[in-house]
Order: structure tokens, then C-alpha cells, then sequence
């Protein structure tokens, strides 16, 4: 049996070692810090899933397999931590991401619903209807309860006997699937898999020059009491502007309200502390107050800051190291939602070497997959 080393447990990790011990590898997993991470970029109330993806369009095509993949696992698993909520997207003006998405989706068939400043305003009576000047509903996408999938992933890691070791890497080396821990222990095997999130430039080599750590800002919220009810039943929130507007996720499943800001930040260091500072949080409100009605008679529950790998152009970087490794890299704020996906893709790149340039393009959302990259889902639905 070959052996598999994955550095590094948030999503992207975990979900690589889950479907390479589907494929056959005996697998072990090395994280810095327990698991679920509490400074990694996975552990958080939740992430988005959506069509919706401006022009896009390989990223938007990704989006049902993704679906599919997650269902795999939620079956195995015996439980589904995901809320249908929909998309209502808004813009301050004509063109851009907005016009881009709709133009795309309706391409591919979806169905979209053009609203007025109005029809938002009636229809959520916590949004502002001032300066909407395009707006859009989704009926697909929702909500993945990112924490308890993390967790999800970890059990299922432990079912399947694999061990997730504590430890700090300080050296890597790919030719040899070689990993050095802070201990002093040198970890080797047949393929090693970085999954390292904000850290993983440190560690790769050339990695630094494409991908950078950033810190992002989000605020967790109590609405008032009479806008409550309607928050429970909001779609996610994309209010898009020219200088990179807002999103908010609803209050769904026991978790509160969240906000967070579209635009990335300077590159930072992935070791600074994750307590945000009431100046970081009054920005990210500030970007909201001219669409939330009301919004200083929300409770700020909680400010945090989230570390994320960016890559320049929002495109992963999920690629062979040579002939023994695997980067998984620059996955923004929206990687989360491709996890199950990205890990059963590279677990057949692994298996079939002829997959893997394949899988580089199709990851950075340029190419279609290329056949047998995604023969998992194909066979669940065959089956």
C-alpha cells in the first residue's frame, strides 16, 4: 500500500486525506495546532456555495460537482451540515460582477430573477433600498456549516484509522516526500500533499512569489428583535460596490449573523493574533451601514480576523512538486466550498500521474476536467 504524509488539517488537508484513504493510500496528517485549528482558515461558523461567480465561469461549472462531492461525504458521514438559503446579489451600479454572473448563469441555464431597489426592500425589510441600482435572486446555493464540517472530516479521518499528529514543520522536502518537524523528527513518504493555508509560502518552494497570507475581517451580529425572523429566512447577502461592498451570511443553524468584507487585505503575517480590533470592526460595519436598516441597534456578538492564502489573480494552485508531492494553495475566501471536491480530484491525480497537468488547469477554473478526474462522482451517480 502507498503511503501519503498531508501537512496541514483545515479543509482543504483533511478532505485531501479523506479521499486518498477512499483511493487506497495509508494516510497520516500533520497539523501545528490541534484539530479542529482554531487560527485555521477552515474554523469559522461558515462558508458560502454558490453559481454565482462574476465571469467566472469554470469556477461557476464546479460548483454542482462540488455539490455532488460534498453529498459523498455527508452520506458516509450520516448527516448534512448545509442550509439551502439562495443568493440575492446587489450593485450600486451597472456592469461588473453583478452583470457578469447574470450573463453567465443564464448562459448555463440557471434561473435567475432580475428585482428592482423596491421588490429587495419589500422582501427583506432590513435592507435599504437607496442606491440599489441592479439586483438579482438565485434559488441555488447556501450555506456549508464550516466548523462542524472540519470536525465532520476529523471523525471520519479517525474511522478510518488514520492519525492526525501534532507538530510544526520547519523543513520540507518534496523530491523526497520529506517533512521536518520542530521535534526533529523527519516524516517521509510515498507522496506528500501541502495543505498548509496562510503558512504554506513559508514552507514551498517558489510558493511565496504567487501566493500571499492575508488578514480579513468579519463581525458576528444579533439583529433586533423585529428584524430577527426575516434574518432567519434571508438568502446570503452579496451588496456589491466599486470598492468592494460587503456579504452577509444569515443566521442559520444556531449561528449568528456574519459580515465580512470582499476586498483583501495587505499581506500579513499568518501568526498575528485573530482578535480583531474595534477599529477593524467598525470598518467592515461602516461598509454595510448604507444597506442594513437599523444597524446600530445590532449587537456586536463577536469580531475576528481570518487568515487566507491569496493568490494574485483568485485562482488555486493545486499542482504537482515533482514526482512525490502535491501543493494545495491560494484559495482566497472561496476554496472552502471546492474541499471534498479539490481532495477527490487530487487523490485520482495522485493514483494516475497522466491526470495531474490536467488537474492544474482545472483547479485554476481555465480548462474542463479532464477525463477521470472526477470518476468518484461519476460513479456515485452511475451507481
Amino acid at each position: 500500500m502507498q503511503s501519503a504524509l498531508v501537512l496541514g488539517a483545515g479543509v482543504m488537508g483533511l478532505s485531501a486525506a479523506w479521499a486518498l484513504s477512499r483511493a487506497g493510500w495509508s494516510v497520516r496528517v500533520v497539523d501545528q495546532d490541534p484539530v479542529p485549528n482554531p487560527r485555521g482558515s477552515s474554523v469559522d461558523d461558515h462558508r458560502l456555495i454558490r453559481h454565482a461567480y462574476g465571469a467566472a465561469t469554470g469556477y461557476m461549472r464546479m460548483i454542482d460537482p462540488a455539490f455532488a462531492a460534498w453529498d459523498l461525504l455527508f452520506a458516509e458521514a450520516g448527516e448534512r451540515p448545509y442550509v439551502p438559503t439562495g443568493v440575492l446579489a446587489l450593485a450600486n451600479g451597472p456592469g461588473g460582477w453583478l452583470a457578469e454572473s447574470r450573463a453567465a448563469l443564464r448562459g448555463d441555464g440557471h434561473a435567475v430573477t432580475e428585482l428592482d431597489a423596491a421588490t429587495v426592500a419589500a422582501r427583506h425589510p432590513f435592507l435599504m433600498p437607496d442606491g440599489i441600482a441592479a439586483a438579482f435572486h438565485l434559488p441555488s446555493g447556501g450555506v456549508l456549516l464550516a466548523r462542524r464540517i472540519v470536525e465532520l472530516l476529523a471523525r471520519r479521518l479517525a474511522a478510518r484509522g488514520i492519525d492526525i499528529r501534532r507538530g510544526q514543520a520547519i523543513a520540507v522536502d518534496p523530491a523526497h516526500g520529506a517533512v521536518t518537524l520542530a521535534d526533529g523528527v523527519r516524516l517521509q513518504a510515498d507522496l506528500l500533499v501541502f495543505a498548509a493555508g496562510p503558512w504554506a509560502p513559508r514552507l514551498v518552494p517558489g510558493l511565496a512569489a504567487r501566493v500571499r497570507p492575508t488578514r480579513q475581517i468579519i463581525v458576528r451580529l444579533a439583529p433586533p428583535p423585529e428584524h430577527e425572523a426575516a434574518w432567519q429566512s434571508a438568502p446570503m447577502l452579496l451588496d456589491l460596490a466599486g470598492d468592494g461592498g460587503f456579504y452577509a451570511v444569515p443566521p442559520v443553524a444556531g449561528t449568528p449573523l456574519k459580515i465580512g468584507d470582499h476586498r483583501f487585505a495587505p499581506t500579513t503575517d499568518p501568526d498575528a493574533p485573530r482578535e480583531a480590533t474595534a477599529a477593524e470592526a467598525a470598518e467592515i460595519l461602516g461598509l454595510a451601514r448604507h444597506r442594513i436598516r437599523d444597524l446600530e441597534s445590532y449587537r456586536v456578538i463577536s469580531a475576528a480576523a481570518c487568515y487566507y492564502d491569496v493568490e494574485a489573480e483568485e485562482r488555486f494552485v493545486v499542482e504537482r512538486l515533482g514526482e512525490r508531492a502535491f501543493v494545495m494553495s491560494g484559495f482566497s475566501g472561496h476554496g472552502f466550498k471546492f474541499g471534498a471536491l479539490l481532495g477527490l480530484a487530487l487523490a485520482r491525480a495522485a493514483g494516475d500521474p497522466a491526470l495531474a497537468p490536467g488537474l492544474a488547469g482545472w483547479a485554476a477554473g481555465a480548462t474542463p476536467p479532464p477525463p477521470g478526474l472526477l470518476a468518484d462522482l461519476e460513479q456515485e451517480q452511475a451507481a
